[in-house]
């Protein structure tokens, strides 16, 4: 778990130093790649630059120091570096100098963004700490050099290939571990866009949103925070039991209700721990092959309607996750068959041979739903929505048939969902990992992760963002596309939420999938089927 510190990235404690000026302010900060590096371990060996040792001259300065998560460290492993890149899509041209005053009032405050993981070369098997640094903004702020006739000729292309480039680029480990690159040069959906890279061991996706929600305010009223999704209920265990009153079927229910969640934990937990040891899925177009945490990964993403996702959710009588599992297998399917070239009657029937699984990322917080920073960052110890890695993974298998009825995906979505609902197997695997690093060492919760997803399909995940058009800095912000590579898997799914957009976001393994746009067209297809046939029905 990582430490509490201040509530907010703007006030609190004393803020590290940013070196900054006026005549810096288009300064075009280089991109350095190590083109040298093996192409198996590119990223896992960052390069260190010129300035390394100043750096660490202001790390040594730095007072205080945390550790680093047993998630942060695992996420820094050299098969399981991840990264975090989320493209926003920007309503006006990017003022530079805008954007670096919000960045130095906001971001750089905040205590993961400006500190870097530093370890006692001394002690043996030392652990690594979040140390505070200097943090020049030069450095962070990147204004790529892009060719103005392929921006010009095919912006959305060129905006999708300079974006997926950075699956391939090191991070300077000397530095805080994030990047804001600038691209000033309008799409068919925004008028510019910049795309923050930062490594995921700063935070979840939660934690992420919610700082990134911090740095805007409302469209609509400046001067105050943007709305945010009204919150699920609190998490629980189990229901609580019924007063006596209630009679002997209730309190029967109740009790058959904790044997079930029991059965459904231990059964899951089997399967979680057989399938990072040996219980492979079977080979489809979508499984990756060994090294694609390595390989270069395209981002590529698309608008749904989050009107239509709900129009499904109503009729079916849902939520809009077991709408995006549904249509998530409808769209598979399709791809599917078409890449096997299946015609026959056979492919209605589900392919119960083809077992296909995703690693689905949830977030085990007592309280789920998206928060406000100040409540994250709330030193509390009965805080239950701290910042951190506070995620565990379940493995959530699809449906692979096509069905004459498109609302049988969503039927079928919603069974597995609810089947995953009555079981703990996410807090399983939060606290088991935890207990495994304690215990063992980061080495073999890494080798377990590592045979967890090689072993499954893909990854999944979905995530709320603000319910009103907010600005960044003073941009309006049109949309929030936000993804993760670094993992082996060759296909990621990730829908996020914004005003009453749905972004579907899929990162591919660049070789694998070179029909990739195909696959997000599927998406869209699925969706305008299954919300046709929920119109007709409601």
């Amino acid at each position: 778990m990582d430490p509490p510190a201040t509530a907010d990235p703007a006030a609190g404690s004393p803020s590290p130093s940013t070196t900054s000026s006026s005549s810096s302010l288009r300064r075009r900060a280089a991109l350095s790649v190590n083109t040298s590096a093996p192409a198996g371990g590119g990223r896992g060996m960052e390069r260190k630059s010129k300035g390394a040792d100043e750096g660490e001259r202001d790390v040594e300065r730095a007072a205080g120091s945390a550790p680093v998560s047993p998630a942060g460290r695992l996420f820094r492993e050299a098969h399981f570096n991840c990264y975090i890149v989320a493209l926003l899509g920007l309503g006006a041209p990017v003022d530079v100098a805008a954007a670096r005053a919000g960045l130095e009032a906001t971001l750089v405050r905040h205590p993961r963004f400006c500190s870097v993981q530093v370890s006692d070369d001394v002690k043996k098997n030392a652990k690594p700490r979040w140390v505070r640094t200097t943090v020049n903004l030069d450095d962070h702020v990147i204004f790529p050099d892009l060719d103005p006739a392929a921006t010009s000729a095919d912006p959305d292309r060129a905006l999708e290939d300079y974006v997926s480039s950075l699956s391939t680029r090191p991070m300077d480990n000397s530095r805080p571990l994030w990047e804001f690159h600038v691209l000033d040069f309008p799409t068919s959906e925004a008028a510019g866009a910049v795309a923050i890279r930062m490594h995921h061991s700063l935070g979840d996706g939660v934690s992420l949103i919610s700082l990134l929600t911090a740095c805007t305010r409302s469209a609509a009223d400046p001067a105050r925070l943007p709305a945010l999704p009204s919150p699920p209920p609190p998490r629980r265990s189990g229901g609580a039991a019924p007063p006596l009153s209630a009679g002997a079927l209730a309190l029967a229910a109740w009790a058959w209700s904790l044997v079930a969640l029991a059965w459904n934990t231990l059964v899951d937990v089997a399967l979680f721990v057989a399938t990072s040891w040996f219980l492979r899925d079977a080979p489809t177009p979508f499984l990756g092959s060994p090294g694609v945490e390595f390989r270069r990964k395209r981002f590529l993403n698309c608008t749904l309607s989050l009107d239509d996702v709900k129009l499904v959710k109503n009729a079916m009588k849902c939520t809009v996750n077991d709408v995006l599992v549904g249509v998530t297998s409808a769209a598979l399917s399709r791809y599917y068959f078409r890449k096997i070239g299946d015609t026959s009657s056979d492919k209605r029937k589900p392919q119960k041979n083809i077992r296909m699984r995703s690693a689905l990322l949830v977030n085990i917080r007592k309280t789920p739903g998206l928060h406000t920073l100040a409540q994250m960052m709330d030193p509390s110890k009965d805080n239950t929505v701290k910042w951190g890695n506070h995620i565990g993974y379940i493995v959530l298998p699809f449906h692979i048939a096509m069905h004459d009825d498109p609302l049988e995906y969503i039927r079928q979505g919603k069974k597995t969902a609810d089947r995953k609902k009555r079981s703990l197997e996410a807090v399983f695997t939060y606290w088991s990992g935890n207990l495994v690093v304690k215990l063992l060492g980061i080495k073999a919760a890494a080798a377990l992760c590592y045979g967890m997803f090689t072993n499954t399909t893909m990854s999944f995940s979905s995530l709320a963002g603000p319910t009103e058009k907010v600005e960044f800095y003073g941009h309006p912000i049109v949309y929030i596309a936000t993804s993760v590579y670094g993992h082996p898997h060759a296909l990621t799914v990730h829908f996020q939420s914004y005003m009453n957009i749905m972004k579907l976001v899929l990162a591919v393994d660049d070789e694998q999938f070179p029909d990739s746009h195909q696959l997000l067209d599927d998406f869209t297809e699925s969706l305008r089927l299954v919300r046709q046939a929920a119109s007709a029905r409601s």
